[in-house]
């Protein structure tokens, strides 16, 4: 039943999931309504929301326009649903500012199968990298996407190797002259977020707790999921899961690392995970374990949103 509602690309789904994604927002942000009803408060949650639903656009624009899934509405579902085990994401505009960016450049390194203006498409990558850096300084190592991606591709031209680094100097000589013109404590934030830290006692409860060990399982299944039947996969698109793969893996480096240890770090593989969630539904024959998957990662995740609240 939930298979037959999603399995399909419609204009009905995308405003379900728009309408879910509104209500699941707000009842969040229900929970600070003094601060969002000021001004400021106003304004952060209309840019939030916009953030948000730009992300879903992206997501799905990118999964459709290089054919990493079929014609169904799971990628976009998905991403929903990993939303809801961290709901905290929801009320954080540098990790979605940060995030929106990485998808920005996710778009651009997946579309470089193609191989149609390759070098813009690195430069562009690596410059939407470089920006999310600015408000998450560990997004720096999707980097290593870009040149796992030139292997994959375009090797061959030397040149393609040097644009990561004209498109950072590029971004830092901006950076640091807005900052310098505008507000200085920039470069100060920036530096104090190159530390790491590796410690994972940050949890104020046990939901949270609770919500990371769900996340873990369900990671750990479609990844390993993913590799076991990558070669499986239509060989056109097997560099670009292979993609899918090493940015998953990057977004957990990133939430070991990161010195402002939170669970909704994790944000970063949500995409990537998506995709591997979609391609183990897509791919299966059984109807019955489509439902179960589906139906087991809706209870699950509806549960961790609503202990966390």
């Amino acid at each position: 039943m939930i298979t037959s509602v999603f399995k399909k690309s419609t204009i009905v789904n995308y405003i379900l999931i728009v309408v879910l994604v509104l209500v699941f927002f707000f009842l969040f942000q229900a929970s600070d309504l003094p601060t969002a009803n000021s001004p400021k408060g106003l304004t952060k949650t209309a840019t939030l929301l916009l953030l948000l639903l730009a992300s879903f656009f992206l997501v799905n624009f990118t999964v459709k326009k290089n054919n990493l899934t079929k014609n169904s509405s799971y990628t976009i579902l998905f991403f929903l649903l990993f939303l809801l085990i961290f709901p905290g994401v929801l009320s954080s505009s540098s990790l979605l500012f940060a995030n929106f960016f990485l998808l920005l450049a996710t778009r651009r390194l997946i579309s470089l199968q193609t191989l149609k203006s390759p070098k813009e498409k690195i430069f562009d990558a690596s410059m939407w990298i470089f920006i999310a850096s600015l408000f998450h300084f560990w997004c720096i190592l999707f980097v290593l996407l870009v040149y796992i991606s030139i292997f994959f591709h375009v090797s061959r031209d030397y040149r393609n190797w040097l644009l990561p680094f004209v498109a950072f100097f590029a971004t830092a000589i901006i950076f640091m002259v807005s900052a310098l013109a505008f507000d200085q404590t920039w470069i100060t934030h920036i530096i104090n977020q190159t530390q790491t830290n590796f410690e994972l006692d940050y949890f104020t409860n046990n939901y949270q707790n609770i919500a990371l060990s769900f996340f873990v399982v369900v990671a750990l299944y479609f990844l390993l999921s993913m590799i076991f039947s990558l070669t499986n996969k239509p060989l056109i698109l097997q560099a670009s899961y292979k993609k899918m793969i090493f940015g998953f893996l990057i977004g957990v480096t990133i939430f070991l690392i990161s010195p402002e240890k939170n669970n909704t770090t994790l944000i970063f593989t949500f995409m990537p995970l998506s995709v591997m969630c979609t391609t183990n539904i897509e791919y299966s024959q059984s109807q019955m374990y489509q439902e179960i998957v589906l139906l087991l990662l809706i209870i699950g995740c509806f549960l961790c949103y609503f202990s966390q609240l």
